[in-house]
C-alpha cells in the first residue's frame, strides 16, 4: 500500500531536518578538535573602516587597486556585518568605477574558526531591497596561471526606488558568486557545506572557505550587458588575488594556432 503524500512528504521532511541536525552537531564536535587550514586567497596589510571611518580591521583580502580600465577605492564594512560575522571573520571590499560611470562592487568574506561567517547568497540582495528575477550557474574562464574554469552562480534582480520628487523608478542588478578553499572551488552553498564537513571529518582540518561576490546595478533590460562586463572582470582580476585553481582546460585551437604563426 502506497503513503499518503502528505504523509510522505512529512516523513521526508522530519528525516532531511534529522539529518540536518546531525550534520550539525557533527560539525560543533569536530571544530572544537581541529586545525585549521590556509585560505586560498592572498591576504594583505590593508586595514578596512565602517561608515563612520573607524577602522575595524587590520589587515584584507587583497583585491586589486586597478583591474584593466577600472579604478577603485577600499569600502567600508558595515556595521550590520560586524555585528552578525564572527570578529575572526577577514573581509575583502572595493568599488570598482570605470571611466563611463559603470559601477561594480567587489567583496569577500574569508572565515576563521567560526563556519557562520558564511551565509546564504541568496539573502544578499533581498537584503537590499531587490527581488531576484532569475539564478543560473555560470562557468567564467579564467586564463592565469593556466586555463581553467571558475564556477559562478548569477543572480539577476531587481527593485524599486522612490525619488525625492515622489516618482518610483525601477532598478535591475546583476549579482555573481563564488566560493573558494586552500583546494576547492564551488558555486553552490549546500555543496560548500558539504564539502566543509567532509575534509573535517576526514582529515581533522576545517578548511577555510571565503565567499566573493560583485555586484553592479544596471538598467532593467541591460541584465546581459552587465553581465558581460562582470565576466571581463572577474576574469582579469582573480589572479590577482585567488590562489586556487580548477583542472586545466585544454586550450582553443584558435589560440594555438595563432601561437604557431607567431613564431
Amino acid at each position: 500500500m502506497s503513503a499518503i503524500p502528505g504523509v510522505r512528504i512529512w516523513v521526508v521532511g522530519v528525516a532531511c531536518a534529522a539529518l540536518m541536525a546531525g550534520a550539525a552537531g557533527l560539525l560543533a564536535r569536530f571544530q572544537s578538535h581541529h586545525r585549521l587550514g590556509k585560505p586560498g586567497l592572498v591576504l594583505v596589510d590593508l586595514p578596512l573602516s565602517n561608515e563612520k571611518g573607524e577602522q575595524v580591521t587590520t589587515n584584507s583580502i587583497g583585491l586589486p587597486e586597478r583591474v584593466l580600465e577600472y579604478g577603485s577605492k577600499v569600502w567600508p564594512v558595515t556595521a550590520e556585518e560586524l555585528r552578525a560575522l564572527p570578529r575572526d571573520t577577514t573581509y575583502g571590499r572595493r568599488l570598482y568605477a570605470a571611466p563611463d560611470g559603470f559601477q561594480v562592487q567587489v567583496s569577500g568574506v574569508l572565515m576563521g574558526t567560526d563556519r557562520t561567517s558564511i551565509h546564504k547568497p541568496e539573502y544578499c540582495l533581498p537584503s537590499q531591497g531587490f527581488q531576484i528575477q532569475r539564478r543560473s550557474q555560470r562557468t567564467v574562464v579564467i586564463d592565469r596561471p593556466h586555463r581553467y574554469g571558475l564556477p559562478v552562480t548569477r543572480l539577476d534582480g531587481v527593485r524599486e526606488i522612490r525619488q525625492p520628487d515622489g516618482k518610483t523608478v525601477r532598478q535591475g542588478a546583476v549579482y555573481v558568486y563564488w566560493f573558494v578553499s586552500e583546494n576547492r572551488l564551488s558555486n553552490d552553498h549546500m555543496q560548500r557545506m558539504w564539502w566543509l564537513a567532509l575534509d573535517l571529518v576526514r582529515t581533522g582540518e576545517l578548511q577555510r572557505w571565503a565567499y566573493l561576490s560583485v555586484l553592479a546595478g544596471c538598467a532593467p533590460g541591460d541584465e546581459e550587458r552587465a553581465y558581460a562586463r562582470l565576466e571581463t572582470l572577474i576574469r582579469q582580476m582573480v589572479p590577482e588575488f585567488q590562489t586556487t585553481t580548477g583542472p586545466a582546460l585544454p586550450v582553443p585551437v584558435a589560440a594555438v594556432e595563432a601561437g604557431q604563426a607567431g613564431r
